[in-house]
């Protein structure tokens, strides 16, 4: 069975995402968050969490901006929280709306990029429970965008991958 997973995904051309990233990002990358005046503390989580993506999806390294071959700034634009629904006067499901926007230095040259995402859960009749709750949603929505952003990444690799192989 584990001979007919690895034939089948060796035939059909299938590349991990750390190779196409390659053709898109150098092995050493600067990572840079800006920090939100709103909300400061989730800074540190984004900051973390693309450090982790650079060492075990884009298998390079974080190092400083004098170092990099490539750069990759992170702003957290804000969010909103729309009600969703109400239960004796209290929200009790709510959206988050997450916005962030990623700007590169990579081989290809500079390259904006806006994702927005959203993340809808339940929320508890409690102040104290609704703050957690609220950090929470919003780091669901960051992950969220990361995830985007990996995706977005690995398909443009892979159309720089095949319009360079198409070029030699």
């Amino acid at each position: 069975m584990t001979i007919c997973i690895v034939l089948l995904l060796t035939s059909c051309g299938y590349k991990p995402s750390s190779h196409v990233i390659k053709n898109i990002f150098a092995d050493t990358v600067y990572v840079e968050v800006a920090v939100d005046r709103v909300e400061p503390e989730n800074a540190p989580f984004v900051k973390d969490e693309l450090n982790r993506m650079v060492y075990t999806r884009f298998k390079g390294r974080v190092v400083p901006k004098a170092q990099a071959e490539s750069q990759l700034r992170v702003t957290y634009t804000g969010s909103t929280f729309t009600p969703l629904a109400y239960e004796d006067g209290y929200v009790t499901r709510y959206r988050a709306n997450i916005r962030v926007r990623f700007d590169m230095v990579t081989k290809q040259g500079r390259i904006t990029k806006q994702i927005n995402t959203v993340h809808e859960a339940d929320i508890q009749a409690s102040s104290l429970y609704s703050s957690a709750l609220r950090t929470e949603a919003i780091r669901k929505g960051l992950e969220k965008a990361l995830d985007e952003f990996l995706a977005y990444v690995s398909a443009k690799g892979m159309l720089t991958g095949k319009q360079g192989a198409g070029s030699k």
